[in-house]
Parts: structure tokens; C-alpha cells; sequence
């Protein structure tokens, strides 16, 4: 008698002990097989221009569509799968040809050519693209980057050098002397904003002309305080005010008194603001009073708490008072000069203080 008997099979597996076995195979770890690289610019060479290095299509392939191949042709009871026909191997996905990748790259060459010129006023630091394409570090999202550490040692570079809030200079004094003076008044670059807007210039790849941007200016890039400014001559105590070159009031003055630990600080500083009708006080008390109080007319500011202003309380001006009976660090006027002077001035006006 024959017998046939019709049997329904099915095959299982352990799914995560196949996928610990996937992930050790080979093709998937990679080993020393060829790896896929885009194409790119390439590094910087010094007096090279930059060029394209071609993509690699290697032999790495793309670990999680090759494990769902795999896993795929498992459960399909087939006995071998070709990873390059699933599409697992990596391919590269920017090309030689790429046209993006090639206006980097005329960007990039551009950059060699171009020039950035500094002004400051008369004068004049250019930066050239020999030095510009060293700081080329490749490109980001179709955008030629810039190391920004060197970029900000040029801006650093440019504030040490032209910079000239806080450092000495030359003043030719009014009768007729050079003296050094220094002080917070100055052209100072705002080097993290400059930095930035460098970096932005060169990522255009276009020479072009730049002032920098500044925290702090004077009337003049060439000469600190111009040809108007009001000059305090601290050892001869006497007041000029200049315009134009010339001198238009002049009156002589009692500064700080040197013997109490007052004396005038010599320095290039602004007139912050002038005011009429000011109550001057000096320190308060802990009862609630001050030390002194005094009317002023004419108040005009220019080092925190000192300024010049009118002092109706003295009867005589200028030679040696100041040094055992001057001021509390003001520059005291005589009260018939003074509105002239005020009427002179305005805020910004530079002052300068000198022995």
C-alpha cells in the first residue's frame, strides 16, 4: 500500500543571535577594504591654487542597509545575497563634477587674489591673499570656512598697532613744548565684531576697502584730539581753549591740591556733559551732610567727579596755590572767564591735562 502524507514545514531563528552574527561578518566590520570619500578642495599649499580631489567609490559598505539584506534573504530561505546589487556599498555623494564643489572652489582661488585694505586715516595695512588663503580650512554647507583664531590674531595684531586709547602720545603744548600724555580717551577696535565682519569680507573672495568697526573714537584718526580741544597746563596752571589751531580764551587756574593728595590727574580725556547751576558735593557724611558743598555756575566734567567750573569763593588764580591750597581735583576758573569757556565747549570735546 503507498502512503503519501503532505507535511507543512516552517523554519524559525534566533533573530538576535543572527544579528550578533551580521555584525561581525567582515563585509560589515570593513577592515583595510577602500573607504568611500566625497570629493573635495584640497588643503592649502603655500603658493598652490587650490583643485578637486576626486570622490572614491570604495569598498565599505552601508552597515544597516547590508544587515536588512541579510535578514531579508534569511527569511526568505535563500542561501547567499549580493550586497553590491541590494545597493548596500557605500557610494560617494558629492562628485568631482559637482557644481557646488567647484564654485567653492573658484571662491577658494579668488580668495588668493583678493586684498583687504584697512584704512586708518592716512594710513593704510593691507592684507593680501597669500596670507587670506592660509586661513582657508575648508567648506561647511556650501560655504568656504575661515580659522577664526587666526583671523582674530590679525584683528589683535591691528588693534596693537593702531589702537591709541590708553598708550602714550606726543602733545605739542601751547607754549610750544612735546610732552607725553596718555589716558582713555582714544580710537579702540571692537576686535570680536571686527573679527567677525573680517571673516565675512573673505568669504565673499572681493578686495575691497575697510575702516574698522570701533568701540571708541576721537575727533580725528591722524591726531587724537584735532584742532579744537581745551588744554590744561597743570604745572604752569593756566587754561587755553583752541580752536582751529588757535587759541580763542585762555585764563590762568587752581587744580587739585598736591599737599592733600588731590592733584589734577594728568591724561587725554572728553567733556562728558556741561550743566549750569550745580551743587558740587563732596563726600557724605554719616550724619547725613557732606564734607563741603558749593555752587558752581558753569559745570563741566571730563574725569568722573573732576571738572572745570567757576570758583567765586577764591580771589586770585594760577602760580603755586594749588599746592598747598588747590582744589579737591576740579579745575577752579575764574568766574568773570568762565561762561566764555562754557559757551566754547561741548561734550566730546577733548581735554587734555599736562605737566
Amino acid at each position: 500500500m503507498e502512503h503519501h502524507f503532505t507535511v507543512e514545514m516552517s523554519a524559525g531563528y534566533d533573530q538576535a543571535a543572527l544579528e550578533s552574527r551580521i555584525t561581525v561578518l567582515p563585509c560589515i566590520i570593513g577592515g583595510n577594504v577602500a573607504r568611500t570619500q566625497d570629493a573635495r578642495i584640497s588643503d592649502y599649499v603655500e603658493g598652490q591654487p587650490f583643485t578637486i580631489i576626486k570622490e572614491v567609490n570604495g569598498e565599505d559598505v552601508d552597515q544597516e542597509k547590508a544587515k536588512a539584506a541579510i535578514m531579508a534573504a534569511v527569511a526568505a530561505g535563500q542561501g547567499s545575497v549580493n550586497l553590491k546589487e541590494q545597493g548596500c556599498y557605500r557610494a560617494a555623494a558629492v562628485t568631482a563634477d559637482d557644481e557646488g564643489l567647484k564654485n567653492l572652489l573658484d571662491t577658494m582661488n579668488r580668495c588668493r587674489e583678493m586684498t583687504i585694505t584697512y584704512v586708518f586715516g592716512d594710513q593704510q595695512e593691507v592684507l593680501e591673499g597669500k596670507v587670506i588663503s592660509s586661513w582657508l580650512t575648508g567648506t561647511v554647507d556650501g560655504q568656504i570656512q575661515v580659522d577664526h583664531e587666526k583671523a582674530a590674531a590679525y584683528v589683535a595684531y591691528l588693534a596693537e598697532k593702531y589702537d591709541t586709547a590708553g598708550k602714550p602720545r606726543t602733545f605739542k603744548t601751547t607754549d610750544g613744548r612735546d610732552v607725553e600724555v596718555t589716558g582713555s580717551y582714544g580710537w579702540k577696535i571692537d576686535q570680536g565684531y571686527e573679527t567677525l565682519a573680517l571673516i565675512s569680507m573673505i568669504q565673499t573672495a572681493q578686495s575691497q576697502p575697510r575702516e574698522p568697526q570701533y568701540v571708541m573714537t576721537t575727533t580725528d584718526r591722524n591726531n587724537d584730539w584735532g584742532s579744537t580741544y581745551v588744554e590744561i597746563d597743570l604745572t604752569n596752571q593756566h587754561v587755553y581753549m583752541i580752536k582751529d589751531n588757535v587759541v580763542v580764551w585762555d585764563a590762568p587756574c587752581v587744580t587739585g591740591n598736591v599737599a592733600r593728595g588731590n592733584a589734577t590727574p594728568a591724561g587725554v580725556y572728553s567733556l562728558t556733559y556741561k550743566e549750569t547751576n550745580r551743587i558740587l558735593r563732596g563726600r557724605k557724611r554719616a550724619d547725613g551732610t557732606y564734607s563741603y558743598q558749593s555752587h558752581v555756575n558753569y559745570w563741566m566734567p571730563f574725569n568722573g567727579g573732576i571738572g572745570l567750573h567757576d570758583a567765586n569763593w577764591r580771589s586770585s588764580f594760577g602760580g603755586t596755590i594749588y599746592q598747598n591750597n588747590g582744589s579737591h581735583g576740579c579745575v577752579n576758573l575764574p568766574p568773570d572767564k568762565t561762561k566764555a569757556l562754557y559757551d566754547y565747549v561741548y561734550p566730546g570735546i577733548p581735554v587734555i591735562c599736562h605737566h
